[in-house]
């Protein structure tokens, strides 16, 4: 118990202090678990990350549970994941009870809200533009260095664009619409496996928490993870209800994002906005408030959970989207690692990993136009500021959160308040 006490503490204050984004989620744990406390060696967390960035899921998230797994079992995995991830999420939860009771108040008052609420929301939309711009600098000069993995992020991206921006698609096409992400992963592997080369060969992997889980145990939760994601959307069409519905697109989210969490931004995005459970504007300022708090950006999940217009909201409504976002995640991790060693042997999987990563470029890119960009800049001001934000972010070195605070105020001055 006193290991299993350690794991929630210490994730707990990492996850009050640690911002940044994935990459640096990831110097924390490094600082933390292999420099202060020596509870994994430097070749049993470089392995552990390279096997995280080949699943799917939030890449800082499945190294943090398979930490507590290796410290404490599956109880140290749990603890890893909830000390890590709930303080973020109750703060998007406070901020979309807030913003949500700032709009019904003026609603009930007024034809129209009060132009300092509505350009502090804004400034939110137009700095999640330049976050998730610096997102695809950096994530396509490291996944996309040649022009073959480049070309396969044009395509991808024009794909997405292409398909997405037609005003005729009937329900079938825009359900289609909504699996392209899944289908330009799956390309993309597909290319990476045929025409792409894994030149590093990854060393022997000896991690703790591979004896803390039998093959038959690990073998059951990735069967789980496979039937939930093929038997909710079933449940969802069987049944019309826009819960299972709703269930279903969380996990089904968090089951396809690789490449690090800003990747969850289309996929959610497809899931909750089409349907109409939430609005574009509230989307982009959730996504734009995750921006300025600490932990994993799948915490964004609870957001959307919470401003849902499916019931149940709010609370119980930010809990269950928040698990089923990351249930993908914890299943995987636990359930792949016995069998990784033997995985990671076949050169065929490095280079499918190669190919998928440069479509998780191309579909980021398709989002960076739409919805993120078509929905935030309006204007000369709106692009000025979006310009200042990246360059903050990218060559001044500012932190995310100070850059979000900045947008939100100059957002809520340009609408006239000084």
């Amino acid at each position: 118990m006193s290991r299993l006490f350690e794991v929630l503490s210490v994730f707990t204050r990492l996850g009050l202090t640690s911002f940044g984004g994935p990459v640096a989620h990831l110097g924390f744990f490094h600082d933390e678990f292999v420099k202060k406390r020596k509870w994994l060696s430097e070749h049993d967390y470089t392995d552990l990350v390279s096997l995280c960035q080949f699943l799917p899921g939030p890449a800082s998230s499945q190294v943090g549970m398979a930490i507590g797994l290796s410290r404490a079992g599956l109880p140290g995995a749990i603890a890893a994941w909830v000390g890590f991830t709930l303080p973020s999420a109750l703060l998007l939860v406070a901020f979309a009870v807030w913003i949500l009771k700032i709009s019904q108040a003026q609603l009930q008052t007024s034809s129209s809200l009060d132009p300092q609420f509505l350009g502090a929301i804004h400034g939110l939309k137009v700095a999640a533009v330049a976050v998730v711009a610096q997102a695809v600098w950096s994530m396509g000069r490291s996944l996309c260095p040649d022009k073959p993995r480049v070309s396969l992020a044009v395509v991808c991206a024009v794909g997405i664009l292409t398909v997405g921006s037609s005003t005729a698609l009937g329900a079938s096409a825009k359900m289609f619409a909504s699996l392209l992400p899944l289908l330009f992963i799956v390309v993309g592997g597909g290319f990476g496996w045929k025409f792409l080369s894994a030149k590093t060969a990854l060393p022997k992997m000896d991690l703790h928490g591979r004896e803390l889980v039998s093959k038959p145990v690990a073998g059951a939760l990735l069967v789980a993870a496979l039937l939930l994601l093929v038997g909710l959307p079933l449940l969802a069409k069987s049944t019309g209800s826009d819960f299972v519905s709703m269930l279903s697109g969380f996990y089904r989210a968090g089951s396809l994002v690789f490449g690090g969490g800003h990747v969850v931004l289309p996929l959610l995005q497809a899931e909750v906005v089409p349907n109409g459970w939430v609005s574009k504007d509230l989307f982009l300022a959730g996504y734009g408030a995750s921006q300025a708090i600490p932990g994993p950006l799948f915490s964004f999940s609870a957001f959307l959970g919470a401003t849902s217009a499916v019931s149940p909201s709010l609370l119980l409504g930010a809990g269950l989207a928040l698990v089923m976002a990351f249930l993908p995640a914890f299943l995987l991790i636990v359930g792949v690692l016995p069998f990784w060693q033997d995985l990671r042997k076949y050169s065929g999987m490095q280079r499918a990993m190669l190919g998928i990563n440069a479509a998780v470029v191309g579909i980021l890119l398709a989002a960076l136009y739409d919805p993120i960009w078509t929905e935030s800049i309006r204007n000369a001001s709106d692009f000025a500021l979006a310009l200042m934000a990246f360059a903050a972010l990218m060559f001044w070195r500012w932190p995310s959160w100070l850059v979000v605070v900045a947008a939100c105020g100059i957002g809520a001055l340009q609408s006239g308040v000084v």
